[in-house]
């Protein structure tokens, strides 16, 4: 098969396209500081707070939609012991947002938070925020590496070009235009990849359900009806309903513990357009994963032999994640499956890039500006965003190209995240009397239960044996079948609040001395007890500022600061 030279010519058209866009939008993001919106790095970070809400919800669902939901939900349909039932992407993230704006969008908008570790920050200090926030810098470079490896492995399907130059490519726009702009670069772009990849993929369904291939086979095989169960809705077997619901809200509720959700959330003009952007991506994300479905349920039912692909399927070829763009470039024409790489392409960057910023953003406000360096200004705070968004691009670049490994680690980092994270957002959020005892105890907990199920991926064997486990013949490896991860992650939200009462419990009773105290808890409760000349004393302390007055403060400084 020759180099496809009018599909690379498109997709580089494309990309000019994008990177225009990105250093267009550059341009609007410093005349937001020259306004003085906010401080310098808070436009970059979340737009100086003044995202136009439709721009919002355009931003916020393509960050979900990348290549991994676009191809991974047309693999999950065409996969035999899969199907319809097991493609979670558009129910999943449907659920994200619809729980991310009733429960958490309003809540940490209305704080004016600058980063999801804001209010870790506040409450429980630097240092467990500084742990919590690693496994989140650690999970963004490794969706960066496997996202720009799945655009890889599509345009050497469909181009036939070594999915090197690609990956490459695609790695460089989104750093260009995301160093130069930050959110509002990473917003507008996100405006023209959203659009494109809607448009790009529905105009590929019809032709490839039309090919004579797909129709060959049997009409009724991408027909729903109540006599006919089709192939590609694939069945859930009682034994596997744990695995299922474990699968489902590791996706579901796991989608609210990353930072380019919440840099969306608290880049709104207003609590209130913030859970209205959160509902209308719910809408609109499901309706993006319709045409995958579609694709890879003609996939399920297409007789390969009249193509050029030829038997044995992909299936039997061991390509079934590259089912999508199999099928674009076989049951459709080339300027069809063109599009449909532009369409991954454009997914691509707009998951790539809200990672880098998610990451950079994270870095400099919470550990940098608050920890590293407390008097570094907005010009130099500004800098090491730039600097992060540089390094994490270049990890995930390099990473990319480490193989599978990346994606089982991905996945694992997935799971931390689900499990150690969500609960502790839950907790800070919603439980008001969470302390740093509790939400320490909480990490360690979930942390420890999570390596002890074990993870197959990884070939780490469980020390933790469910119900209903099962060994692979084959590698020898032990699945697990029960809900487990949803099971640590209940067991970490109900250890938070218990935890920090019983430690307040401690030191209000002065079980332990108060010199203990290191997170702070007889502060909370505006009792000090200190021993003098042997003899335990109470005295009541002034309680801290509180988070509006503390917010206030920061707002005043940083308008200063301009």
């Amino acid at each position: 098969m020759a180099l496809n030279i009018a599909g690379l010519v498109a997709v580089l058209v494309f990309y000019a396209l994008i990177l225009g866009m990105g250093v267009w939008a550059s341009k609007k993001s410093r005349r937001e500081e020259k306004k003085c919106v906010g401080s310098r790095s808070e436009v970059t970070m979340i737009g100086g707070r003044n995202i136009n809400i439709w721009i919002g919800i355009f931003t916020m669902t393509a960050t979900y939609v990348g290549g991994a939901y676009i191809m991974g939900t047309a693999e999950a349909v065409y996969t035999p012991s899969r199907g319809v039932i097991w493609a979670m992407g558009p129910p999943s993230y449907f659920l994200t947002f619809l729980v991310g704006g009733l429960f958490f969008a309003k809540q940490m908008r209305s704080k004016r938070y600058v980063t999801m570790m804001d209010p870790f920050q506040q409450r429980y200090g630097n240092t467990f925020t500084t742990a919590l926030l690693l496994p989140s810098l650690l999970s963004d470079i490794l969706w960066v590496a496997c996202t720009l490896a799945a655009l890889g492995g599509t345009v050497s399907v469909i181009l036939d070009l070594h999915s090197s130059y690609a990956i490459v490519l695609s790695a460089g726009v989104a750093i260009t235009y995301t160093l130069l702009g930050g959110l509002y670069s990473v917003a507008y772009t996100d405006v023209i990849q959203l659009v494109f990849i809607f448009i790009s993929l529905w105009m590929c369904v019809p032709f490839v359900i039309l090919h004579p291939s797909s129709s060959s086979s049997s009409s009724s095989n991408v027909t729903l009806t109540p006599v006919n169960s089709p192939p590609w809705l694939g069945e859930l077997k009682t034994e596997d309903v744990g695995k299922w619901i474990d699968e489902f809200l590791v996706l579901a509720l796991g989608g609210l513990s990353i930072q380019a959700y919440y840099q969306r959330v608290l880049s709104a003009a207003s609590p209130a357009q913030a859970r209205i952007m959160s509902f209308a991506s719910s809408v609109i994300v499901f309706i993006l994963g319709i045409p995958s479905v579609i694709i890879g349920a003609v996939a399920v039912s297409a007789d390969w032999n009249q193509t050029e692909y030829g038997l044995p399927p992909p299936f039997e070829r061991g390509e079934a994640g590259n089912v999508l763009p199999l099928a674009l470039q076989n049951l459709a024409p080339s300027w069809v499956s063109v599009l449909g790489i532009g369409a991954l392409a454009a997914a691509v960057m707009s998951s790539v890039d809200s990672a880098l910023l998610s990451s950079a953003s994270m870095f400099t406000q919470n550990i940098y500006k608050s920890y590293l360096r407390k008097q570094a200004s907005e010009r130099e705070c500004a800098w090491v965003i730039r600097l992060s968004v540089l390094l994490v691009g270049l990890a995930g670049t390099g990473l990319t190209f480490a193989g599978e490994g990346v994606m089982a680690l991905w996945l694992m980092s997935a799971d931390l995240m689900y499990c150690i994270v969500f609960p502790q957002i839950i907790c800070v959020l919603h439980c008001p009397f969470a302390n740093g005892y509790g939400a320490t105890t909480g990490f360690v907990l979930g942390t420890f239960l999570r390596f002890l199920s074990g993870e197959p991926a990884l070939h780490i064997p469980p020390v933790l044996m469910f119900p209903g486990w099962r060994e692979d013949e084959l590698t020898g490896d032990i699945h697990q079948y029960f809900p487990f991860r949803s099971l640590i992650t209940l067991l970490t939200v109900l250890i938070i609040p218990s935890a920090s009462l019983l430690a307040r419990l401690v030191f209000t009773r002065h079980m332990l001395p108060p010199s203990w105290d290191i997170f702070g808890v007889l502060r909370e409760t505006g009792d000090a007890v200190k021993s003098v000349s042997g003899v335990w004393r109470a005295e009541v302390i002034l309680p801290a500022a509180t988070e509006s007055e503390t917010t206030e403060n920061l707002l005043v400084t940083s308008t200063s600061s301009c």
